[in-house]
C-alpha cells in the first residue's frame, strides 16, 4: 500500500500489464527514483540477470536445492531470461510472464512460448505471472522505476496451495526485487554518467 500514492501522484499507468493479466490473486510493487533516461533504463532492465548479484544467486541456489539434491530438477537457476516477454511499449513498459504450480520444488514450469500462449493458458492446476517494468517522470525530475508482480491463481484450490508458499517468499522476494531495482538503477546511472550509450 506505501507504494500508492507516488505512482498514482506521479501520473504512472502499467495499462500493458492491466491488458495482459487485469485479474489476478497475490500482487508486490517496488519502485525507485533514477537519475537516467526511461532508454538507457530499459536497456538495462532487458539486461539485468539475476546470477549478477551474488546474494541473490545465493537466495535462488537454496530454493533450487532440494529440488537437484532430490534429483527432481537438472534445469539451470531460473532466471529473467526464462521468463516469456510478453510485450513492450518503447521506452515505458515491459512486461514478461511465466506460467507454473510455483510452489513444487522445480516450480512445475509450464512451456508458454508467445504472448499468445500465456493468453490463452487456462490450465486449472498451474498459476500465471506477470513481472512488469514502467518508466515514467518522478516528481524530483528523475526517472521512477516500477515493478509489478502479478500471479493469478484460477480456482480456490489453487489459491489455498499457493498463498502459505507466497507468504512464506515474500520477504526474500521483496529484497530481491530491491536489490535488483538498485542494480539497475547503478548500471543505468553509470552509462547516463560515462555516455557510453548502452547498459552493460
Amino acid at each position: 500500500m506505501g507504494l500508492e500514492r507516488p505512482f498514482l501522484h506521479e501520473g504512472m499507468m502499467m495499462a500493458l500489464i492491466d491488458d495482459l493479466l487485469p485479474c489476478f490473486t497475490f500482487t508486490e510493487r517496488h519502485a525507485l527514483r533514477i537519475h537516467a533516461t526511461g532508454a538507457t533504463i530499459m536497456d538495462c532492465v532487458s539486461r539485468y540477470r539475476a546470477q549478477d548479484d551474488p546474494l541473490i544467486r545465493l537466495a535462488i541456489s537454496l530454493r533450487e536445492g532440494p529440488a537437484r539434491m532430490l534429483g527432481l530438477s537438472q534445469r539451470k537457476t531460473l532466471d529473467l531470461d526464462d521468463f516469456t516477454p510478453l510485450g513492450r511499449v518503447g521506452d515505458r513498459e515491459m512486461v514478461m510472464g511465466l506460467a507454473g504450480a510455483f510452489w513444487r520444488m522445480d516450480y512445475g514450469l509450464v512451456d508458454i512460448a508467445s504472448v499468445t500462449d500465456f493468453l490463452a493458458c487456462r490450465h486449472r492446476n498451474v498459476c500465471r505471472l506477470v513481472m512488469g517494468f514502467t518508466v515514467g517522470p518522478a516528481a524530483t525530475g528523475q526517472s521512477l522505476l516500477v515493478t509489478e508482480t502479478r500471479v493469478s491463481c484460477p480456482t480456490p484450490a489453487l489459491r489455498r496451495r499457493f498463498a502459505p508458499y507466497w507468504h512464506m517468499i515474500r520477504p526474500v522476494s521483496g529484497l530481491i526485487r530491491k536489490r535488483m531495482l538498485a542494480r539497475i538503477r547503478q548500471r543505468a546511472e553509470a552509462v547516463e554518467q560515462d555516455g557510453a550509450g548502452r547498459c552493460r
